[in-house]
């Protein structure tokens, strides 16, 4: 026992003297931290300054309750519950009693008010007790950061947010996840905590000891007029059409600036939300809008022009063992009427034609339009296109025919979008674009320009064509029910059928997507437009020009009845030669002539009427126009009131 006594003291010693700082310091190591401190997240601004996401900060207020000294305690504790019945308007007896027992109870981090603005939480820090601190008072303050979107669920997905998860998974959709973490999260600061047991951490003084630093601001591109006009556009249509979901984006032509962008999804309550960016992200069969595509492929590879003659049957025609159809039978037409009236059956034969023997010469056109990359756009998680070509496990003898008219392929709404615009600009291609600038209060820290993906995708003769086709689409061909003769439109409509995979299955409950695409004023393009409206009801509609053209067509006008547009004048001043000609004559006439007749042969008549007049004459005149003779010779001496007669 003796032995054992000794060996006991001899280990309490090396722990105390030997190894104590160690032991000492991983104890204050375990019990005392810097903790990290959020730094306020960068604001996300539209392009006009308004606000459509920000960081509002809201704090807890707890109380570590064996702090306080006793006596401390015993004379502030009533006070502090009768300013806490003031601000929540419960009693005080039930503040008291619950402070008096989280003391006994030994609890170090009692909650006295949670997720509290800022105003309110100077208020309760300021309440007996809390006022002291969290040394003598044992004020416990955490504060957090909550997103807010002011705009309500007004593109709320390309917006986006950022979260991290206690696992340090982040989830980072939209503009605000993309840049979130390079712009807009900011520097976190640190502050010493103590670790109170339960995970639960309290901090030890009431300051940082590093500062957070806020994130910067980001400024999109979206305008909140068209936004609005966008979003309530396709909503009262998905309404309408009893729809799954559906999509609707506006671009500007000549900047790729994304001015709105609009998703929503059908709850199972049936209202509908921003679910999911489908716009950017869902990839599907573009269904009719691809012909364009097609067409403008054989255009420019010289194989057909607008006059080519194509036979379409009554509306069926098979195609290696395969039936295509159209909706009715137009016999024979020519390539461009063959597009005007969306017909399947003369695309498809168009193409197979011409490219059945070198299917690679046509995916090659496409692929030099791009159209097989995604566009690298800043939001997370945009769908890749699927353009198949021989050797993969798609591709058949029919899949040249079927991609004719937007089948066997696949692509966004965005990606699909980025095209037509290329054709209302001109030509060029530009990357669609969601950020104008990133600031730090008024300083710009980073400026963002248009970005072009292809400078000329096609010949200005093959553009000046596709443009006058996409014209009568809307005035006499499938989208004709779009027409306004106030307003021009030009564009494609699509139908394209969904989750067809089991023919059985599908007839008995058919699903189809109806889409728009286009561009507007037809003749001098300021804005691009796609619509995409999926799984509408058959029993009130399938037919794009029905179910997204009339959403293209209220976008479209109401951009232009409802958003100002301001044009800049250079200057007021107009110089025309020959008035101040004129006008110099008159001045040096009347001023060398007071009292002798001036010839006033030439003069317009009403300039030799001022003339003669403010020289004292009384003037007759006879006739209009310019003077051709005068009744006292130039070079006489006139006097007052004298007549004088004008022949013009």
């Amino acid at each position: 026992m003796f032995v054992f006594a000794i060996a006991v003291v001899f280990k309490l010693c090396t722990i105390q003297f030997v190894q104590g700082d160690a032991y000492r310091e991983l104890a204050e190591e375990r019990t005392s931290q810097n903790k990290d401190i959020p730094a306020n997240r960068g604001n996300v601004y539209s392009a006009d300054g308004s606000l459509l996401a920000t960081s509002i900060p809201k704090y807890d207020i707890r109380i570590d309750a064996i702090q306080p000294k006793k006596g401390l305690f015993n004379s502030l504790v009533k006070p502090l519950a009768d300013s806490l019945s003031q601000y929540s308007g419960k009693s005080s007896s039930y503040h008291l009693n619950r402070i008096k027992k989280a003391r006994l109870d030994k609890n170090r981090y009692f909650l006295l008010a949670r997720d509290i603005s800022y105003s309110d939480y100077i208020r309760i820090r300021n309440f007996p007790m809390l006022n002291l601190g969290a040394i003598k008072g044992g004020l416990i303050v955490t504060q957090e950061e909550k997103r807010d979107h002011p705009m309500g669920g007004i593109a709320e997905r390309t917006i986006g947010y950022e979260k991290i998860d206690e696992d340090g998974n982040v989830t980072r959709p939209g503009i605000d996840g993309y840049f979130g973490k390079k712009y807009l999260r900011g520097t976190n600061g640190k502050r010493l905590m103590q670790k109170i047991g339960n995970r639960k951490w309290k901090p030890i003084v009431d300051y940082d000891q590093v500062e957070p630093q806020d994130g910067y601001d980001v400024y999109t591109t979206i305008d909140v007029n068209i936004q609005d006009i966008a979003h309530y556009s396709l909503l009262g249509q998905l309404e309408k059409y009893e729809a799954d979901h559906g999509c609707a984006v506006v671009m500007d032509v000549k900047t790729g600036e994304i001015k709105a962008i609009s998703n929503l999804g059908r709850s199972k309550s049936g209202s509908y939300y921003e679910r999911l960016n489908y716009a950017v992200g869902e990839s599907h069969e573009p269904g009719s809008t691809f012909k364009v595509m097609a067409f403008m492929a054989a255009l420019e590879d010289k194989v057909i022009d607008t006059s080519t003659m194509v036979d379409t049957k009554r509306g069926s025609k098979r195609f290696y063992g395969r039936t295509i159809t159209d909706s009715r039978g137009y016999g024979e037409i020519s390539a461009a009427r063959a597009l005007e009236v969306s017909s399947n059956i003369g695309l498809a034969t168009l193409i197979d034609d011409n490219y059945s023997k070198q299917p690679k010469k046509f995916i090659n056109r496409l692929k030099s339009w791009k159209l097989h990359d995604t566009l690298g756009i800043s939001i997370i998680g945009e769908g890749k296109p699927v353009i198949p070509e021989p050797g993969d496990a798609i591709w058949s003898k029919n899949a040249l025919p079927s991609m004719a008219y937007g089948y066997n392929l696949r692509m966004t709404p965005l990606q699909t979008l980025t095209f037509y615009n290329a054709i209302a600009n001109n030509g060029e291609m530009l990357r669609p674009r969601f950020i104008n600038a990133v600031k730090e209060f008024d300083r710009e820290v980073e400026t963002f320009e248009k970005e072009v993906i292809n400078q000329k995708i096609c010949s200005d003769k093959t553009l000046g064509e596709i443009r006058e086709i996409l014209k009568n689409v809307v005035v006499r061909g499938t989208g004709n029910r779009m027409y306004s003769k106030n307003f021009s439109m030009a564009g494609k409509t699509g139908t394209a059928r969904t989750e067809y995979n089991n023919a059985e299955e599908w007839r008995k409950d058919r699903k189809y997507i109806s889409s728009f695409a286009g561009y507007f004023p037809a003749d001098n393009p300021k804005y691009s437009c796609i619509v995409v409206i999926h799984k509408p009801s058959t029993k009130i509609g399938i037919y794009g020009a029905d179910v997204a053209g009339p959403v293209f067509k209220r976008i479209a006008k109401k951009i232009y009845t409802e958003t100002p547009l301001i044009d800049e004048l250079e200057s007021l001043e107009v110089v025309d030669e020959k008035i101040d000609e004129q006008y110099e004559f008159f001045y040096k006439t009347a001023q060398l002539h007071k009292r002798i007749m001036p010839n006033v042969v030439g003069l317009p008549a009403m300039d030799a009427l001022a003339l003669l007049e403010n020289m004292g004459l009384k003037v007759n005149m006879e006739g209009t126009g310019t003077v051709k003779s005068q009744s006292i010779n130039k070079g006489l001496k006139i006097k007052p009131n004298q007549i004088i007669v004008l022949r013009t």
